[in-house]
């Protein structure tokens, strides 16, 4: 069993920055996909970014690369997303998710798959 809780959400101008944080809560060890995805409603969920518990390897999203970084603090149980220069195409609500990973397939950022979610923190980026 795998919980997620995101927090760090808020308004801000395009431009601006903001870190989001998903405090991670694990019953056993296993080695695992974490992500971060995002909504707007309307629209289907989109992956950001995803990385491995046992490796240091990341996926992102073409639309954040080089503006995010996904990082995990595994001693403090955090997984974060730091995002620089947000646009207003960034606005939704980011969710953080979990999944086993596959031996040899790397993590990246579909949502089919996932199957713990947090309840969201809402991002809105104003021009």
């Amino acid at each position: 069993q795998v919980q997620l809780m995101e927090s760090g959400g808020g308004s801000v101008q395009a431009g601006e920055s903001l870190r989001l944080s998903c405090a991670v809560s694990v019953d056993s060890y296993r080695t695992r996909c974490m992500g971060w995805f995002r909504q707007v409603v309307g629209k289907d969920r989109e992956g950001v970014a995803a990385t491995s518990t046992d490796s240091g390897s990341s996926w992102y999203a073409d639309s954040v690369k080089g503006r995010f970084t996904i990082s995990l603090d595994n001693n403090k149980a955090q997984l974060y997303l730091e995002m620089n220069n947000l646009k207003p195409d960034d606005t939704g609500l980011y969710y953080c998710a979990a999944r086993r990973k596959t031996p040899g397939v790397a993590c990246v950022g579909a949502p089919n798959g996932y199957n713990y979610w947090g309840q969201g923190t809402q991002v809105t980026v104003s021009s």
